[in-house]
């Protein structure tokens, strides 16, 4: 593994550590501003290494070419399932659309953003924690599977259980 996959791997991991430290400090907010700013900057700092691991994986991997992206995507996809199909490589770009828009909210309109309804904030925890899930579970392999696992049991239990933060509980 050289510098470069090091680079990728490791980017995309501290984004996902940082998405469920975000999750954590929402759930553990209960109204706590604290609690809450913690959680917005760990839910903007998840972001900006995501957007970084993107453009390493691109630079890196795929050489600006969105074509040997969708290729790479099929050929992964079809290691992992069977099915050589690249569309994958278009919900990632929904993630990255969903994630910035969500962090471009939050910052543009704090409390528009922290009194939404659950029927807006469900949804898109809702998908990011579905790609979070597919690519450190059933696209990885070794102690990044397991990991991973470690991960979508955390996020579970905290969309699942203490999710609640003002507004939410009764939107």
């Amino acid at each position: 593994m050289d510098d470069h996959d090091l680079l990728i791997r490791w980017t995309a991991r501290v984004a996902l550590a940082l998405y469920v430290a975000s999750l954590l400090a929402r759930g553990l907010a209960s109204g706590n501003r604290g609690c809450l700013s913690a959680s917005r900057w760990f839910w903007t700092a998840g972001c900006g290494v995501f957007l970084l691991h993107v453009a390493c994986a691109f630079e890196f991997m795929h050489h600006w070419s969105h074509s040997a992206a969708l290729a790479a995507t099929a050929r992964q996809t079809a290691e992992a399932t069977g099915l050589d199909w690249g569309g994958g490589l278009y919900f990632n770009y929904l993630f990255t659309a969903i994630w910035v828009t969500d962090v471009t909210w939050w910052w543009l309109d704090r409390q528009g953003y922290e009194s939404r309804s659950r029927f807006v904030e469900w949804p898109v925890q809702a998908y990011l924690a579905f790609i979070a899930f597919n690519s450190t579970v059933v696209f990885a392999t070794g102690e990044t599977r397991w990991v991973g696992i470690a991960g979508t049991l955390a996020v579970v239990a905290i969309l699942g259980g203490r999710f609640r933060w003002r507004g939410t509980a009764t939107s």
